[in-house]
């Protein structure tokens, strides 16, 4: 096969099926993060424990483990899914766990004096976090958070074991049928990169106008 006949089959239907994997993992991802990170932060001891068995669990463990297990154990106790949403699962929780240390942490890293201010105006906690903490520490996070989406783009390679036609997938069937592996191997590297430089530029550009206030 020519080089532009590989790409076209890479491209065909890896490409939907990474970048929808990778946009929904994101989502649960960010959400299971920020819910997390500040129930670990709660005053009740509950949800402070769930939170923190949660992170401590997907971080723990594998995600290629994790992938295997929602996909291939699950069922025998019920709980049928598709690949796609295996997959989702799977990588949104993991990423979510270490999302979830990126939010805390960078909440914590608001000065005290913030706290103490808020208090002052006779704020409650929630109004507190809502217009005060959060604003300041998204900005802190922001840097982190890019590098976790990188990091979440690049893990979707791992959905090919589960028979996800993304990328990784398409590329492996065609070097069975081809024998070409340079040729492919090479043209799927340069995919992966062509598609994360973006996101890398996209979350630079976030960071610089969040800081210049221009949001």
């Amino acid at each position: 096969m020519s080089t532009l006949e590989i790409l076209g089959s890479l491209l065909k239907e890896g490409l939907l099926v990474t970048v929808s994997l990778t946009f929904f993992s994101a989502i649960l991802a960010l959400v299971l993060g920020f819910g997390s990170g500040l129930a670990r932060m709660s005053k009740s001891k509950i949800i402070r424990f769930i939170a923190g068995t949660y992170v401590e669990l997907f971080r723990g463990t594998s995600l290629l483990v994790q992938l295997f297990f929602i996909y291939f154990v699950l069922p025998m106790f019920g709980l049928r899914m598709s690949a796609m949403v295996a997959a989702v699962l799977a990588i949104g929780l993991n990423f979510g766990a270490y999302t979830s240390e990126v939010v805390r942490s960078a909440v914590q890293a608001i000065d005290v004096g913030q706290r103490e201010a808020s208090v002052a105006l006779n704020m409650t906690r929630q109004q507190m976090m809502r217009r005060i903490i959060i604003p300041q520490a998204f900005i802190r996070m922001i840097p982190n958070l890019g590098n976790q989406l990188i990091e979440l783009f690049k893990s979707t390679s791992l959905v090919s074991l589960i028979t996800l036609t993304d990328l990784t997938y398409q590329a492996n069937v065609l070097n069975g049928s081809t024998l070409e592996t340079t040729k492919i191997y090479t043209l799927l590297l340069l995919i992966y990169f062509v598609l994360a430089w973006p996101l890398t530029k996209g979350m630079n550009v976030l960071e610089r106008k969040l800081t210049e206030g221009r949001f």
